[in-house]
């Protein structure tokens, strides 16, 4: 690849990727705090006091969570807001990636790998765990 064409990719694509992943996610964030301010301005008191009580809701499919987003409830759309921001770093990592497999700088692609590994790793225990 061409110096003029890496740099290309890395000073315009590269933050372009970012930015629009930061604002989807900042817009999705402020529209459930919107919502919860507006729908339900009581919930996460409520909450708080049902976990202090020791009542623990379960774990979430994230297709629920498009269901319950849907229909207005905050806390589906503050999660999936979180879920968007998640993958600012997971698609910086993996740009990277593929870049320098592209140049074919093996040293690189195998320590991105390993981080791209430990991030998705992180992701998938924290899911299950």
């Amino acid at each position: 690849m061409p110096k003029a064409e890496e740099d290309r990719i890395l000073r315009f694509w590269t933050p372009m990727l970012l930015r629009t992943i930061l604002i989807a996610a900042m817009v999705v964030i402020v529209t459930g705090l919107i919502l919860a301010v507006t729908v339900t301005p009581g919930y996460y008191v409520n909450r708080y006091h049902a976990v202090q009580q020791g009542h623990l809701a379960g774990r979430e499919k994230f297709s629920g969570l498009l269901n319950l987003a849907q229909a207005g409830d905050p806390h589906a759309v503050l999660t999936i807001g979180l879920f968007i921001l998640t993958l600012v770093p997971l698609v910086r990592v993996a740009f990277c990636f593929l870049l320098f497999l592209r140049e074919r700088d093996y040293t690189y692609v195998a320590f991105t790998a390993y981080v791209l590994a430990g991030l998705i790793a992180g992701v998938v225990l924290g899911r299950i765990g």
